[in-house]
């Protein structure tokens, strides 16, 4: 089982999106039996909550169900999963702290979007809808070239 992790700050907006988009797209690929995911926030702001409800209405609004309650980033998910998705370079610092290094399996998640490769993916906590639709096509399109990544390295 390949195994990735989307990681934001709080766990609330941006990775829990990622994750439940993701799912989507695995189970739409018929790939849930190769490929899993989950989400983590490297703040522990919001453990054990639902996600923000924008970002529920958005996913909803797009035909994609959440599931998911915050947990925090720790070092040992550096052992338990083959992709660490950061959502941008604040967060993906802080991960590097929390393990002590920065192992190969780290990845920034636009490092995959054509429109905006090795850019943040903006934290839409502050805004209204527009910035929650927003961040839903950035990752929606970034996830698609991330799936294709996976395929191509695990000749899937």
């Amino acid at each position: 089982m390949i195994k990735v992790l989307f990681v934001c700050l709080g766990n609330i907006c941006r990775s829990p999106l990622a994750e439940a988009i993701f799912k989507e797209k695995l189970k739409n690929e018929q790939l849930t039996h190769k490929i899993s995911c989950d989400s983590a926030g490297t703040a522990n702001y919001h453990v054990g909550e639902n996600p923000d409800p924008r970002t529920i209405e958005i996913a909803i609004k797009h035909g994609i169900p959440v599931d998911h309650k915050g947990q925090q980033f720790k070092n040992k998910h550096k052992d338990e999963f083959d992709y660490l998705i950061a959502m941008d370079q604040s967060n993906y610092q802080n991960m590097v702290r929390e393990m002590g290094e920065t192992p190969s399996s780290l990845i920034l998640m636009r490092d995959f979007d054509p429109y905006g490769k090795g850019e943040d993916v903006p934290d839409p906590w502050y805004g209204g809808m527009n910035g929650f639709e927003n961040v839903y096509q950035i990752l929606d399109r970034s996830l698609d070239n991330f799936l294709l990544h996976i395929r191509n390295e695990h000749n899937l």
